[in-house]
Formats: C-alpha cells, sequence, structure tokens
C-alpha cells in the first residue's frame, strides 16, 4: 500500500515523468497526497453510462435469470421473472420507443412461446408436474399470450429470420475494439454480460486516456501502453498521487478487458468454424460456456451395431443360446438399457437366421424379444408408445407365422429349460413359452392404449384400425391352439374373441357368407358352459351372451338366460370388472325391454343403477369428482385402470332418459290412481326429483334439457293430454340426442306413441271418474285416437284389478261409474283423521318417557300399569297374565 498510495521517491519520479510540467505543485516542503475517494466511488465517477445502457442493461439481467429457470424447467419462477421483465420493460418504452423494442427483448418472448407450447404438449411431463408448476404454466401461458399480441409482427419478422441476430454478434465481436455500439442499436444484446464487457471497456478507455504511464513502469504488451500525452482532468485537479492510482487500476482493466476480448475472438472462431445449429442451442452455447449441449431434432448419431461374437468364432445353436441367456440376465437389473436389449434379441434372430440353426432356436429367441418389448415400461399403469406396439404386433405375427409352418414344434409353459430341444433333429423339437399369455397381454396393452388417449381425438381413430389386427391375430390362435391346445386355454382364447364381439351391432350377414356373430357367439360360449372349470370366464361368457342377445332386441332369449344363470344372487363377491360387466348386461338389458314395450321390465333392470346416481362410475365410463376426494392417488390409478374404452361406452343420455320415460308411464297413471291414498309409495325417485325440481322453477319456459322434456311431458299426461306429451317426448331435439341412435328409431318411436295413449287414458279415468256417470267407449276411442277393442280391452283390465269401481254395457258400449269411491271431501276428512291418530299416538308415546320407567313397567297413573291391546306390555324380561291368556 505504501508503495501506491504514499510520497515516496519511487511514486515521485514516475509521476515526474509524466506530469511535471502540466501539474504546478503547491508551496511547502513535504507534499502527501490524501487518499480522497474510495474505490467503489471512483467507478462511480469514472464511469459515464447512458439511461438506454443502464435500462438495457437491467433488461438482460432479468432475460438471463428467466432462461436459467427455463433450463431447470421452474415455470413459476419463469413466471416471476416474465413479471418483472414486463414492469421493467414498461419502465423502459420511454428510453427506447424510437427504435422500436429491441431485438433481444423480441427473441425471448419468441423463444418463451415456444418453451411454454413444447411443454404444454407434453402430456407425460404435465402429468408429472407439480401442482404450483402447473398452475404457474397455465397463467404464464395466458399472460404471454396476452402481452405477445402487441408485438406480434416484430416476432414473425424474428421467426422469419431468426440468424441475423447471430451475424450481428459476430461482426460486433469482430470490431469490440474499435467501437462500442449501443445495447438497443446491436442486433441481439440478451446477454448481461456483453454489457458488463462494454462498460469495462470504456472505463479502461477513460482511464487509459487520463493517465499514460511513463517508460519507466516497464509495461509491455501484457500491461498496456496506450494513451494521450495530455493530461486529464483528475489529474490536473488531484495531483500525481491520484493519477498514479488511476495509471496502476487502468493496468489491470487493461489487462481484464484483452483476456474478455480474447474469449470473445475464440468463441467467434468457434461458431464460424462448426455447422449451424439451432438458434436455442447457440443461445445456450453463449449464456452457459458451451457447457451444455442439446442435441434433441439434430442429425442422428451413428452408432456402431455391437459386435455378436468374435471374429472367426463358430455360430452354434450352444453359442448362440449361451449369447441369448447373457442378454436375458441383464434383464430387469438397474441401469440396463432396454432397447439396446431389444436390439441386441433381434439382431441374434438375424444370426440365428443367416447361420441357419433352426427354427426352434428363433422361436425361442422371438418369445424373448416380446417379451422384452413387454417390459420395456416397468410400470403397469403406463402404456405402450405407438412405435413400440407396432414392432410388438408385427413381432406376435411373426411368431405366430413361424408356428403355423412348424405344427412339430411343441410349444408348452411347463417345459423345463433343461429339457428344451432347440437343434436336435432325433427328437421333437420342445421350446419354453406361452404364446397364448402373450396375446392376452397384448389384448390388455391395446386396452391400455385406448383409455390413454383422448377419445374425441383423431389419434384414438387411428389407435382403433389396430383392433381388426388384434382380433385377426387372436383368430389366428383360436385355430392354432383347436389344434395344439388344451381345453382350458381354448376357453381362455373363447372369452378373447367374445370380449372383442359382444358389444358389436351385426347389421347382417358378411358379404362372404362368414359366421354371423349371433352364431359365434352362441358357439363359443356353449363350449365354455360345457368345457370351463373357473368360474370367472363361464360368468364373463354369460354376461357377454346376455349383452349380444339384448343388444340385438332377443329379449326373451336374453332374460331367461339371466334367470336361469342366477347371477344377481352372487355377483356382489365377484371381482370389479365382472361387477361392471354385469352393470353394463343390466343397463342393455333394460334398454331391451324398452324397446320392445315392456315399460315395467325396463324399469325394473334399470332401476338399480339410475337410483344410485353413480352410473357413469357403476359402468365403468368414468369417475365422479367426489370420489376422486375419497380415494389416494393409488387407488384412482386402479380405479382408472379398470375404465371401459370410450367405443365400448353406452349412451348415459339415452340411459337416463329410456329410464325416466319408463318412471313417466308408470308413475303418473299410480299418482292419478292413488291420489288420496297417505300411504302411497313412489316407484322412482329420481323422477319425483325431477318433478320437484321442475315445481320449484320461479319461471317456466320452453324445455330445452331431455329432462326437462320429460318433466313437461309428465305433466301434460296428468292433465289427459297425450298430444302434448308426445310432442315434449317425440321431437326434433330429442330425436337427435335419444331416439335416433336405436338401431330401428322408427319402430321405437311408434311403441312410444302407443304406450303414451295408453297410459294417458287410463290417467284420464283414474283422474276424472268421480265426475262421470257414464262415459261412451267411443269417445275415449276418438279423444285418445285408439281402436274401440284397445279401449275396450284397457278398460276390463282396470275393472278385474279393482282399479276402476265401473262396469261396461256392453249394448250401449259405455262405462258406468259405480259411487263407491269416496269424494274429495270424504278423502281429505279420512287423511285428517290419520293424521289425528298418528298425533295422539306420538303424544303419549313423548308423555310416557318423560314419566319414566319403574321395574321394567310403564308405570300410569291411574290404573297402576298401562295395558296394552292384547294384555301388558312386555318389558324387563318378565310376563304377566290377564284374563287367562298367557303373553
Amino acid at each position: 500500500m505504501s508503495r501506491f498510495f504514499t510520497t515516496g521517491s519511487d511514486s515521485e519520479s514516475e509521476s515526474s515523468a509524466s506530469g511535471d510540467e502540466l501539474t504546478p505543485k503547491p508551496a511547502g516542503g513535504n507534499y502527501s497526497k490524501p487518499l480522497l475517494l474510495s474505490e467503489d466511488e471512483e467507478d462511480t465517477k469514472r464511469v459515464v453510462r447512458s439511461a438506454k445502457d443502464k435500462r438495457s442493461e437491467e433488461l438482460c439481467s432479468i432475460i438471463r435469470a428467466l432462461r436459467n429457470a427455463m433450463k431447470i424447467k421452474d415455470v413459476s419462477r419463469c413466471l416471476e421473472d416474465f413479471e418483472l421483465l414486463s414492469r421493467a420493460f414498461n419502465k423502459a418504452k420511454g428510453v427506447l420507443e424510437r427504435e422500436g423494442p429491441p431485438r433481444f427483448y423480441i427473441r425471448i418472448l419468441a423463444d418463451l412461446e415456444d418453451y411454454l407450447a413444447e411443454l404444454w404438449e407434453d402430456k407425460e411431463g404435465k402429468r408429472r408436474m407439480n401442482k404450483n408448476n402447473a398452475r404457474a404454466l397455465s397463467s404464464l401461458r395466458q399472460k404471454l399470450r396476452k402481452h405477445n399480441r402487441e408485438y406480434e409482427a416484430q416476432i414473425a419478422a424474428y421467426r422469419q429470420n431468426p440468424e441475423l441476430s447471430d451475424e450481428d454478434e459476430e461482426k460486433r465481436s469482430q470490431d469490440s475494439e474499435g467501437s462500442s455500439p449501443s445495447p438497443s442499436s446491436s442486433g441481439d444484446e440478451d446477454d448481461a454480460g456483453t454489457f458488463l464487457k462494454k462498460r469495462d471497456e470504456g472505463r479502461s478507455r477513460f482511464l487509459k486516456g487520463s493517465a499514460s504511464p511513463s517508460p519507466s513502469s516497464g509495461s509491455g504488451g501484457g500491461w498496456g501502453s496506450s494513451g494521450s500525452g495530455s493530461g486529464s482532468e483528475e489529474e490536473d485537479e488531484g495531483g500525481e498521487g491520484k493519477g498514479t492510482n488511476l495509471q496502476l487500476a487502468s493496468r489491470f482493466l487493461k489487462r481484464d478487458e484483452e483476456r474478455r476480448g480474447g474469449a470473445e475472438r475464440r468463441r467467434a472462431e468457434r461458431r464460424r468454424k462448426r455447422a449451424p445449429r439451432s438458434r436455442r442451442e447457440e443461445e445456450e452455447d453463449e449464456n452457459e460456456g458451451g457447457e451444455w449441449e442439446k442435441v434433441k431434432g439434430g442429425a442422428p448419431l451413428v452408432k456402431e451395431k455391437p459386435k455378436m461374437f468374435a471374429k472367426g468364432t463358430e455360430i452354434t445353436p450352444a453359442v448362440v443360446l449361451k449369447k441369448l441367456n447373457e442378454i436375458l440376465q441383464a434383464r430387469g437389473k438397474k441401469g440396463t438399457d432396454r432397447a439396446a436389449q431389444i436390439e441386441l434379441l433381434q439382431l441374434l434372430v438375424a444370426v440365428a437366421n443367416e447361420n441357419g440353426l433352426g427354427a426352434a432356436l428363433e422361436i425361442k429367441i422371438k418369445f424373448s424379444i416380446i417379451a422384452s418389448l413387454y417390459d420395456y415400461n416397468p410400470n403397469l399403469a403406463t402404456y405402450m408408445k405407438p412405435e413400440l406396439w407396432q414392432r410388438c404386433l408385427s413381432c406376435i405375427e411373426e411368431l405366430l407365422d413361424e408356428l403355423f409352418q412348424h405344427p412339430e414344434i411343441f410349444i408348452g409353459e411347463n417345459i423345463l429349460e433343461e429339457s428344451e430341444n432347440l437343434s436336435n433333429p432325433d427328437q421333437p423339437y420342445r421350446v419354453r413359452g406361452c404364446i397364448l399369455t402373450l396375446v392376452e397381454r397384448m389384448d390388455e396393452e391395446f386396452t391400455k392404449i385406448m383409455q390413454n388417449t383422448d377419445p374425441h381425438s383423431q389419434e384414438y381413430v387411428e389407435q382403433l384400425k389396430d383392433e381388426a389386427r388384434v382380433c385377426s391375430i387372436i383368430s389366428r390362435l383360436q385355430q392354432y391352439l383347436q389344434e395344439q391346445g388344451s381345453p382350458e386355454e381354448l376357453c381362455r382364447v373363447y372369452l378373447r374373441r367374445i370380449l372383442h364381439t359382444y358389444y358389436k351391432f351385426d347389421y347382417g350377414m358378411a358379404a362372404d357368407g362368414s359366421e354371423d356373430s349371433a352364431s359365434l357367439m352362441d358357439r363359443l360360449c356353449k363350449f365354455i358352459y360345457a368345457k370351463d372349470r373357473t368360474d370367472r370366464i363361464r360368468t364373463c361368457s354369460i354376461l357377454c351372451h346376455i349383452y349380444h342377445h339384448a343388444l340385438h332386441s332377443r329379449w326373451y332369449p336374453a332374460r331367461d338366460l339371466m334367470l336361469m344363470s342366477h347371477l344377481q344372487d352372487n355377483i356382489q363377491h365377484a371381482d370389479p370388472p365382472v361387477q361392471i360387466l354385469y352393470n353394463r348386461t343390466m343397463v342393455q338389458l333394460g334398454i331391451c325391454a324398452f324397446r320392445q314395450g315392456l315399460i315395467k321390465d325396463a324399469h325394473n333392470a334399470l332401476l338399480d343403477i339410475q337410483s344410485s346416481g353413480r352410473a357413469k362410475e357403476l359402468l365403468g365410463q368414468g369417475l365422479l369428482l367426489r370420489s376422486l376426494q375419497e380415494r389416494n392417488p393409488e387407488q384412482e390409478k386402479v380405479e382408472k385402470r379398470r375404465q371401459v374404452p370410450f367405443h365400448m361406452h353406452v349412451n348415459l343420455e339415452l340411459l337416463e332418459c329410456v329410464y325416466l320415460v319408463a318412471a313417466m308411464l308408470l308413475e303418473i297413471p299410480y299418482m292419478a290412481a292413488h291420489e288420496f291414498d297417505a300411504r302411497r309409495r313412489m316407484i322412482s325417485k329420481q323422477f319425483h326429483h325431477q318433478l320437484r325440481v321442475g315445481e320449484r322453477q320461479p319461471l317456466l319456459g320452453p324445455p330445452e334439457s331431455m329432462r326437462e322434456h320429460v318433466v313437461a311431458a309428465s305433466k301434460a299426461m296428468k292433465m289427459g293430454d297425450w298430444r302434448s306429451c308426445h310432442r315434449y317426448v317425440v321431437n326434433e331435439k330429442m330425436n337427435g340426442k335419444v331416439w335416433d341412435l336405436f338401431p330401428e328409431a322408427d319402430k321405437v318411436r311408434a311403441m312410444l306413441v302407443r304406450k303414451i295413449q295408453e297410459e294417458s287414458l287410463r290417467t284420464y279415468l283414474f283422474t276424472y271418474s268421480s265426475v262421470y256417470d257414464s262415459i261412451s267407449m267411443e269417445i275415449l276411442s276418438a279423444m285418445f285416437e285408439l281402436d274401440l277393442p284397445t279401449v275396450h280391452s284397457i278398460i276390463s283390465k282396470m275393472i278385474i284389478n279393482e282399479e276402476l269401481m265401473a262396469s261396461l254395457d256392453q249394448p250401449t258400449q259405455t262405462v258406468q261409474m259405480h259411487r263407491t269411491e269416496p269424494s274429495a271431501q270424504q278423502n281429505l276428512a279420512l287423511q285428517l283423521a290419520e293424521k289425528l291418530g298418528t298425533l295422539m299416538e306420538n303424544n303419549e308415546r313423548v308423555l310416557d318417557h318423560k314419566q319414566g320407567s319403574y321395574g321394567g313397567y310403564f308405570r300410569d297413573q291411574k290404573d297402576g300399569y298401562r295395558k296394552g291391546d292384547g294384555g301388558y306390555l312386555r318389558r324387563g324380561g318378565y310376563r304377566q297374565q290377564e284374563r287367562g291368556s298367557n303373553y
């Protein structure tokens, strides 16, 4: 410190060489230079920056933090930095508004938009993202979209020519010694280090002009020796000592500047030499000094194929089998490259084929390939990627081809590895493996793929096209097992064939005259009924058979099979997938009964599903929000794996409409017949709930939803207005939502009209029977547009069932009403008497409870003990006797 800041002879000699003539010394002997300014204060006074530089440096520092957050995928931090960047840019608009938004600002907006688009499209990454990042991703996406509307033209121009900023940066790095352009005028200054370098260059340039070293300092190329001969203002004001300090500081700053300039030149040289990469990769190289390199989307690296055997090795079945065991030993171990393992196995098949080692060895290796494809995703909940799925289908088809070409090769999962014969032609070939298990796993993977695909996208349609390929594989396996398999294996493959057939409607015989779906289902199911030894396969086949009958309107075979199977007695003990299948079968059975006009049977079949309010969950077509809150994540994953794919769904709106219309046809006549009955029971609680909801509405407008249409039709039927009821149930909107979805829609609509007419007639007779003394059946026939025999039949049934107190007069074709029913006043009086009796009993019960019990008996104030109707009340285990009768 004394060397730099004291008044020794060295410093005086150095300063006298440069500033002795220009700077006069004050009078006095010893002159000491005080240290007036600290280093920070010197920097503040020395560096002069414009407002544009300050604002640009602030923006660049925020951009650097934002890019770091983007690299580590911290979306919540990205949101905070973007908000800071927006506020900082709004402050800098006054300074930068002449030249418009700088290019580095447009660049970060474009890159951030691409980054968010990648995150948004990555469904798997969004699923693994935590809640804070997921919430921040949605918020940041909306804010950025709103913010970028103002700069759409600039962003589009940048996307068309994104390399312009790199060219400008190269020119700037080459000419950095001669000039220092402002950040806004440069092409793409998005790194705060560039501005810091410019600030240091300006500082060193200022210092070089203010204090040039003397020749005696010995500064060569390493310290720098540039500067003007004239003295600076600071030297004039502060004296010699300060000039020396600034001179020494400039030496250090000069060396630092040259080091940075050299690094910039080397970086520019590397950039010119290497091939042009994507814009984002170059930006990461600039900001991080080449530490990170992103190769996604670039040219694929050429990998050498691994050498299976040493050069000159004789390829024999034993050598290939040993190599196969080596590859399989790494299966399932941590760190094993599954993709490389599959490639090795495929290469091993090619080697075996080239050397003609026999079909048995190739079949064994192909078994291992398919198993490795299934093991590629260790998590059971994940589904196979499209490329793996297609490879899996191709491998299974190739394996089936080999099995059909070589029927002499025996395959079984019970064969021990020691007893395998893969190469000896003198003995029968035996290979350990089970093709049925592989096909069953393939079918399960197809179900998982359909469950995890958006059902409203074109991708779902493309994936569904693979079902024909899956069914073809199952059909070929069925042919193979019919010759080579056991009855148990045949039952399993038949069930797979049934599960892909039972829910499909057969629109007619095939053009080639092949077997139709009804005979196919009948043949497969009867074989399972006779040969199966497990209850589960038989139960599933029975339910699928009933479903297929009901789907094709074969009501009586479906009903008889359901009643004979007695499945409804023990179905609660079955596993959840079988219970879901049972619910789907009952729903289809109810819809079939409705199409046949069997309203009561339809209502009974649909009652349990619809009354629970959880039809969506019970049918395996989705989870309710309230049930999701009651489950942990593991249970939720299990429930999602049980869901039925979308193409097998039952239309829930159609199901609810069928149930409500059936309830309306049953409930409205029953309500009219028991209008004054206090003990009347509800047939359908859900239907009554919809009626109450409609009654609560303060303003009744025209019906819009399906439920509102049914409620409006019920009110019209109550009044006996069957035409209005028919218009509400069958109209253009309801046809599009419900009735057109049936296979024979015209028959269903005709059945509905007839049922509405008949039930409206019954409701009319129940409601207005007390008003008429007699009524002509011809008038009723004209009112409800029914033929006379139908009216006669309906009224006769009502009289026989004692629902209507009347008699028929055949000569006059009239209905004579009998006044045996109580009038409205009498009914009200009866209801009042019943309610008063109930109230009195309740009061007595409360009074007895307040007085208390003694010794197990209720004490009465008058008689000591209160008597019941047939003796004393039995309390406390005692028995009392009255009038010789034991109780």
